[in-house]
């Protein structure tokens, strides 16, 4: 049986090393497929995402919320050397903006 409403944040790539496609979960970080096909890799993972889940809910063990469920206050604290700092204050007040703007400026690019 699939999974019910699965939205957990999947991504196929390709494995130089294994020469085949691999399929990632984003929540899951230890789970990964193989396979020859991206759809293929895509469509096993989502299988072993699955079957996990199924085991821990048997087991009692909490269940990962899928990433596009949480909500996000845009705030977190970065530490930087204080020269970068300096440099980005500088950056701010030449551009005529807050260092919060030039920063979220230059982490969105």
């Amino acid at each position: 049986m699939p999974l019910k409403d699965d939205r957990y944040t999947y991504r196929v790539t390709w494995s130089e090393e294994d020469q085949e496609y691999v399929g990632l979960c984003a929540e899951f970080q230890r789970l990964s497929w193989l396979d020859q096909t991206p759809e293929a890799a895509l469509k096993g993972i989502r299988k072993v995402v699955e079957g996990v889940i199924e085991d821990m809910k048997h087991s009692g063990e909490e269940i990962p919320q899928p990433i596009a469920s949480k909500r996000y206050s845009g705030k977190f604290m970065v530490r930087v050397p204080p020269e970068v700092h300096r440099n980005l204050a500088i950056q701010a007040s030449e551009s005529g903006v807050s260092l919060n703007r030039i920063v979220g400026a230059k982490l969105s690019r």
